[in-house]
């Protein structure tokens, strides 16, 4: 057995970076080992693969004695019994047994019990076996949320694999980067995007091996023509030469890498974040427990798949035994709406531009039932949380990051502030809140000293969190790990906020993302949660305007409602005045017919920023 001991000699509570030279691996994927907090063995590492990079089982001492109170105590080391490592793949062969002939998966006119995504998820796991994937692999996907992609957060993990969603709205050259950036042996497509993904390959060098490709085709039949003799085989096919029989492979440690997943690269070039079978596995309970979620809900999957693996919910919904009712056009309000009619939905997540989306629908109307809304990203207004709330939409808001598998904190609510106003329940809801079950602390502290900041809920500092469901790290990039992931214990997320006296955080901003007009720093969120209040305003987002004078000032592009009144930019400036300090009202006004956004709904502000720098 090869121990292996950090490289370092300061300690760090959250990771340990360690080589791999004894192991006789010479810098597997320019990517270095991390770890927990002690030495542990590293068995069958293979070269090349994530996992020959990763620790994967901690080490057993021996029993230890020693004297309490004049007698021995035996300190009992841990067993196989004991030490079962924590894994969410086991909720899905449970749901078979518990939830057997109910409903799994619901998809237009396909639909599928719990017992049958058992045995197709066990089928497909076998053929990727069988088509060479060994653990540690990685095997990607491009899809919308329909059933194939539901079925592979189970399928490709099962078979030891690690599972990498991507978005299917990139651009070929930066798909290419990251197919070649993870070194994925094997791509599902979905035809909407089969021709994203045969550009992308023809941009690898010609010494580089391209990944087998699968063609998942509609599950309705409606498959437009598209030449297969780039594709080893179809979804279906696939699955129809698995073995339902095959017994899936089951990590060996919790700390094994289960997902890598790209972040949305709203501020910079994404980079891919390693997430364990233990990281997935606290976020799928502790997001159940956070939101109080019954057996058997009804799910709608409106946030993105690929974004988080939704925030871990694909595999929550095994845990309670839920039907997952899929969509392939999810940022559609007409779609969204006509599914929690038809299928009586009582839960869903989204971005706040679902929100905003649902709750600015010309055809809107009050739900017959309660909806169950998370939502998590960019700080939603306070207007728009009031707007969603009073269609019969629950909303429940939560903080998170990729880096983090989904929410981290959410805004937990106490009974008392029922009796508050709707404007007063919606700004108290606009806050993130205090940490979920599954991690043990949240801060905000002065990102130069670490120090905690006064709380007030007006001292800003950077936002930091200690969690379970916390990254792994940045594939092959320790730099990018250690700057996030410090030697005082804490992650630090690049986001600026706010804690009040009471314990609950406010976002504030990123930290790119503050202005400093002046010597002031002004809130970009601050400013934008005015603007949306503003009835004719759609969306509002604000960055800084480079100013020989003032060094930044604020910029703002909007875009207005389909029905609203006309209203120019000096309109918007005054109404700004009219409810804002004078330095942080915005010294520019552009209004656009749409914002760019990310596939999940977060506005692109760095581009919104290069297009501030070039106005005269």
């Amino acid at each position: 057995m090869d121990i292996l001991t950090p490289t370092s000699s300061t300690k760090n509570p959250c990771l340990h970076a360690c080589n791999l030279s004894s192991l006789g691996i010479s810098n597997p994927l320019g990517y270095q080992l991390f770890k927990s907090r002690i030495p542990f063995e590293v068995n069958k590492l293979k070269k090349c693969t994530i996992r020959s990079t990763l620790a994967l089982n901690p080490i057993t001492a021996p029993p230890e004695f020693f004297k309490e109170n004049g007698s021995t105590t035996t300190k009992i080391s841990k067993g196989p019994a004991n030490s079962c490592p924590f894994s969410p793949l086991d909720f899905l062969e449970r749901a078979s047994i518990v939830y057997g002939n109910c409903t799994s998966i619901v998809y237009n006119d396909t639909s599928y019990t719990w017992s049958q995504t058992y045995t197709r998820c066990k089928k497909l796991a076998s053929s990727i076996s069988s088509l060479g994937i060994k653990k540690g692999d990685v095997v990607s996907v491009l899809a919308p949320n329909i059933p194939a992609m539901y079925e592979l957060q189970f399928a490709v993990p099962m078979s030891g694999a690690i599972l990498n969603n991507v978005n299917f709205r990139l651009d070929p050259r930066t798909l290419s980067v990251l197919l070649r950036h993870s070194e994925s042996k094997l791509v599902f497509v979905d035809y909407q995007a089969s021709s994203l993904v045969l550009e992308a390959i023809s941009l690898f060098p010609s010494n580089l091996q391209r990944p087998k490709l699968v063609l998942i085709e509609d599950d309705c039949g409606s498959t437009p023509l598209i030449s297969r003799n780039e594709f080893y085989n179809s979804y279906e096919n696939v699955i129809d030469e698995g073995d339902q029989f095959f017994k899936w492979i089951a990590p060996e440690s919790e700390w094994e890498p289960m997902t890598l997943n790209y972040t949305s690269g709203t501020t910079y070039a994404p980079k891919g974040v390693l997430h364990s079978h233990r990281s997935a596995f606290t976020m799928s309970v502790m997001g159940l427990i956070d939101w109080s979620m019954p057996k058997q809900p009804v799910y709608l999957w409106t946030l993105p798949i690929f974004h988080a693996n939704g925030w871990g919910y694909c595999w929550a919904m095994a845990a309670v035994g839920g039907t997952n009712v899929c969509l392939r056009r999810s940022h559609d309000a007409a779609s969204i709406y006509e599914a929690i009619q038809q299928h009586k939905v009582t839960h869903m997540c989204g971005a706040p531009v679902v929100l905003n989306m649902l709750s600015t629908y010309s055809k809107r109307k009050p739900l017959d039932s309660p909806v169950h809304l998370l939502t998590a990203g960019a700080p939603p207004p306070a207007a728009v949380l009031d707007r969603t709330e009073s269609l019969g939409f629950v909303i429940s808001h939560g903080y998170g990051l990729t880096e983090t598998g989904g929410p981290a904190v959410t805004c937990a609510w106490k009974q008392e502030w029922n009796s508050l106003t709707n404007s007063e329940r919606a700004t108290l809801k606009s806050r993130q809140g205090v940490r979920m079950v599954g991690f043990t602390e949240v801060d905000v502290v002065d990102p130069e000293t670490g120090i905690s900041i006064e709380r007030n809920g007006m001292a800003i500092g950077e936002i930091v969190l200690k969690g379970g469901s916390v990254m792994l790290g940045y594939l092959k990039d320790p730099e990018g790990t250690s700057k996030c992931m410090k030697n005082d214990g804490w992650f630090y997320t690049g986001d600026v906020g706010v804690m009040y006296s009471d314990g609950y955080l406010e976002v504030k901003d990123r930290l790119k993302d503050v202005i400093i007009c002046g010597g002031e720093n002004i809130s970009s969120v601050e400013v934008e949660s005015i603007l949306y209040k503003h009835p004719a305003v759609n969306e509002a987002a604000v960055v800084a305007r480079p100013d020989n004078y003032w060094g930044e000032t604020p910029c703002v592009f909007v875009s207005l409602k389909k029905d609203a009144c006309k209203v120019t930019e000096k309109e918007l400036r005054d109404f700004c005045k009219e409810n804002l300090p004078l330095y942080m009202v915005p010294r520019t006004v552009v209004i656009e017919d749409d914002l760019p956004k990310t596939a999940t709904g977060k506005i692109q502000k760095y581009l919104l920023r290069d297009k501030a720098k070039s106005l005269v």
